[in-house]
């Protein structure tokens, strides 16, 4: 066992720290598709966050067991506002798979 890459079992990650990872769900038609199909959900994430402390997060928020992590970055576009020119922020998005049976519904109906 490596100190500098300790095993998942001896992770140990600040709660207050997790509750701050996960910025908001993305609730659009390509998400509501994902989730249909793959049994995924999306997040805006911190840019700094990692996959482990994503994992953790949303099982510890939503109280589900997480199958896998995928991220990706979106480049922020230039786009004019009125007469300047300025850039939108970088996005990181995760994908968060989850273990079959589990379920996270955003749309306010009780389960």
């Amino acid at each position: 066992m490596s100190r500098i890459n300790p095993a998942p079992a001896e992770r140990k990650f600040d709660e207050g720290r997790l509750a701050n990872v996960l910025v908001a769900p993305i609730i659009s038609e390509k998400a509501t598709r994902i989730g249909e199909k793959q049994n995924q959900v999306m997040f805006k994430v911190l840019r700094d966050a990692t996959k482990p402390e994503i994992k953790a997060a949303v099982e510890l928020m939503f109280k589900v067991e997480v199958a896998s992590v995928s991220t990706s970055i979106q480049k922020g576009k230039v786009k004019r506002f009125g007469r300047t020119i300025g850039r939108r922020d970088h996005v990181k998005k995760a994908f968060v798979a989850l273990k079959p049976g589990q379920e996270l519904n955003f749309s306010g109906e009780a389960a």
